[in-house]
C-alpha cells in the first residue's frame, strides 16, 4: 500500500497524492490474505453485539474465514459471476461473506434488513439473484417472496433459528470447509465486478450501480485521510450494512489505513447515550455518523462521557447544519469535516484535515477528480453560481466511479456522457474552491423568481428547539410559482399549532433571508425516508399534489 502522506495544505496534497491498482488487483487475496501472511496477528475489528458481547479480531481469522466461506458457498454451487443478496445486520458474518464471494468472483448485493418480501420480490427478479445470505429474523420474508422468484436457487440462514426447508445453515456448512481457497489465474481480477449497490430511489424505482475490484482502492483517500486514520487507529462509521455506507466507512479503506474498525451491532431504536457509552468504554479515536446523529448527540450533557481519545469526526450523508456544528465544537474541541459522495461514486469532494472546515461545505475535490460545476446549458459556472456537479471522465474512468447501471444502458447514458458524468445534484463554488450543496436538481425550489435550495431553509428550521427533523420542498403556487413548505417532526415537549407555525416563520426570517421562509407549515410524525434514511421529497411533493394545500 502507498505510504500515507503528510501534506500541509490542499494544494500539496493534489501534486503529491497518486495511486495505480494493477490489472489483477483483488482486495481479499493483495490485501486480506496478504498482510494476513505478513502480520497475521493485526488488529481487523472490535465487535460489539447486541447483548454487549465485545469480540476482537485480527487479519488471521478474516483470511483464514473468508478463504473457509468460499469454499463453502461454492459446495452449493455459487459460481463467479452470481449475483447474490447479502441481508445481515452488523454481525461479523457480513465482512466474511463478503470476501468469500470476492474470492469466487460472486457479486453481493448487500441490502437492508427493512426490506419487505415485495422489496425482496422485485429486486431478486429485477437483479436475477440466484442466492440470499440472510439473517433469520428476515427468513420469513424471503420465505413469502420465494414463490414469486424462480431463479433463486440457494438459501443460506445466518443465526440460530430453526431452518425452514430448503435453507442451509452458514455455520454448519463453514464447519468441515477447508481454510484454503487458492488464487488462480482465473480469479476475479480488477476490471471484474465485484459488488452491485441498489440506489437509495429517492425519485423513481431504484438503479443497480455496480462497482469492480477497483472499487476498495477508491476508498484508500476515504480512510487515510478523509476519517484520518493510522494504524493502530479505532474507527468508528455508523452505518446500516445494507448500504453504501458501510463499505465506505467499514471495510475497505480504514483497513488500507492500518487502523482497526469498530462495529457496535446495535439492534432497534438508536439511543445517543448508548452510542456515547460505547465510543467513551472503547476508545474509540476516529468517529464518522450521518448529521442527524450528531444532531441527537449534542442534546446530551457530552461533559458526562470520557470522549478524550476522540481525535477526529467526520460526517456524510446529507448535509451538516452550522448550530450543529458549533455546537459540537464548542463541547468536545473538534471540528466536523464533511464529505460528499454518492452510492455511484467513493468521495468525491471533502474537507481534510490539512484544511480549514468551514461548516456547511461539502469541501474540496479529492485527487484524480476533475470536478465542475456545469449550468443548464453545460457551460462553467463562475464561483458564487449555483450547477449541477460534474466530473470530467478520464481515461479507463475515475477510481472508484460505477461502470453504469446494471442492465440499463440508456441510464447510464443519460448520466454519462460527452465525456461527462451528471451527479444530478446542484451546488456552488465560493472563490477559494469549497463547494456548497444546494440539493437534488429536483428538489430546487423556483418561488417569485428566486432559487431556493430545501437545506438552507431546513437548516434555519432545525436550529429552533421545536423542531427535530424538517422536509422543505415546493408547493404549486399561482403567484409565486411555487411556494416553499415546511414538514415538520417536533421534539418532544412541543405540541402543533398555527401558534408555533408563524413562530416558526419567524425564526427563519431571522436565521436566513427573509424570502426564504416557508409559507406553509405541516406538523407530521415522521417524514417519509428511503430505507437508507433519506428523505423522501419527492414522495412529499407528490403528496400536496393531491390536495388543496
Amino acid at each position: 500500500m502507498p505510504k500515507k502522506l503528510s501534506p500541509t495544505s490542499y494544494k500539496e496534497f493534489l501534486e503529491t497524492f497518486s495511486l495505480d491498482v494493477p490489472e489483477d488487483y483483488n482486495f481479499a487475496f493483495d490485501f486480506v490474505d496478504a498482510v494476513a501472511a505478513a502480520d497475521p496477528a493485526r488488529g481487523a475489528m472490535i465487535h460489539i453485539g447486541p447483548k454487549g458481547t465485545r469480540r476482537d479480531y485480527d487479519m488471521a481469522y478474516f483470511s483464514r474465514e473468508s478463504s473457509r466461506m468460499a469454499n463453502a458457498f461454492a459446495t452449493l454451487g455459487i459460481k463467479r459471476g452470481d449475483r447474490i443478496m447479502v441481508i445481515l445486520y452488523r454481525r461479523v458474518e457480513w465482512w466474511v461473506t463478503f470476501l468469500a464471494l470476492a474470492k469466487i468472483g460472486a457479486v453481493p448485493v448487500p441490502s437492508p434488513n427493512l426490506l419487505t418480501p415485495h422489496d425482496i420480490e422485485f429486486r431478486v427478479n429485477y437483479a436475477k439473484i440466484k442466492a440470499v445470505i440472510a439473517e433469520d429474523s428476515v427468513v420469513s420474508r424471503v420465505e413469502t417472496a420465494r414463490g414469486a422468484c424462480p431463479g433463486l436457487t440457494v438459501l443460506i440462514q445466518v443465526g440460530p433459528a430453526p431452518l425452514p426447508e430448503g435453507w442451509a445453515s452458514y455455520a454448519e456448512i463453514g464447519k468441515t470447509a477447508a481454510t484454503d481457497f487458492p488464487r488462480t489465474p482465473e480469479s476475479p481480477k480488477r476490471d471484474d465486478p465485484l459488488l452491485i449497490f441498489f440506489s437509495s430511489g429517492t425519485t423513481g424505482m431504484p438503479k443497480m450501480v455496480v462497482h469492480t475490484n477497483a472499487y476498495p482502492m477508491g476508498h484508500f483517500v476515504t480512510g487515510v485521510y478523509w476519517h484520518d486514520l493510522s494504524p493502530g487507529d479505532i474507527h468508528l462509521t455508523l452505518a446500516d450494512t445494507g448500504w453504501g455506507k458501510a463499505v465506505w466507512g467499514k471495510f475497505f479503506g480504514q483497513w488500507m489505513a492500518g487502523a482497526v474498525v469498530f462495529v457496535w451491532d446495535f439492534r432497534g431504536k438508536f439511543v445517543p447515550a448508548e452510542l456515547l457509552d460505547v465510543v467513551s468504554a472503547n476508545k474509540v479515536s476516529s468517529f464518522c455518523a450521518p448529521p442527524t446523529v450528531y444532531r441527537f448527540l449534542i442534546r446530551e450533557d457530552l461533559s458526562k462521557w470520557d470522549l478524550s481519545h476522540l481525535r477526529h469526526c467526520t460526517t456524510a450523508g446529507e448535509l451538516l447544519n452550522d448550530s450543529v456544528f458549533h455546537a459540537w465544537k464548542t463541547a468536545t474541541g473538534m471540528p466536523i469535516y464533511e464529505g460528499y459522495g454518492q452510492t455511484e461514486t467513493c468521495l468525491q469532494l471533502a474537507t481534510f484535515p490539512f484544511m480549514t472546515p468551514k461548516p456547511g461545505s461539502i469541501g474540496r475535490p479529492t485527487p484524480g477528480w476533475d470536478l465542475i460545476l456545469l449550468d443548464e446549458h453545460g457551460e462553467p459556472c463562475p464561483p458564487g453560481v449555483e450547477g449541477e456537479i460534474c466530473l470530467k471522465l478520464a481515461p479507463g474512468r475515475n477510481l472508484g466511479l460505477f461502470t453504469g447501471y446494471l442492465d440499463e444502458p440508456e441510464k447510464t447514458a443519460n448520466v454519462m456522457h460527452d465525456g461527462v458524468y451528471y451527479t444530478g445534484d446542484k451546488a456552488w463554488m465560493d472563490e477559494d474552491g469549497y463547494f456548497w450543496f444546494l440539493g437534488r436538481i429536483d428538489d430546487l425550489i423556483k418561488s417569485s423568481g428566486y432559487r431556493i435550495g430545501p437545506f438552507e431553509v431546513e437548516s434555519a428550521l432545525i436550529t429552533h428547539p421545536a423542531v427535530i427533523e424538517a422536509a422543505v420542498t415546493g408547493v404549486p403556487d399561482p403567484v409565486r410559482g411555487q411556494a416553499v413548505k415546511a414538514t415538520v417532526v417536533l421534539s418532544s415537549g412541543y405540541e402543533p399549532s398555527d401558534e408555533l407555525a408563524k413562530e416558526l416563520q419567524n425564526h427563519v426570517k431571522t436565521v436566513t433571508a427573509p424570502y426564504k421562509y416557508p409559507r406553509i407549515v405541516e406538523f407530521v410524525p415522521e417524514l417519509p425516508k428511503t430505507i437508507s434514511g433519506k428523505i423522501k421529497r419527492a414522495e412529499i411533493r407528490k403528496m400536496d399534489l393531491t390536495r388543496d394545500m
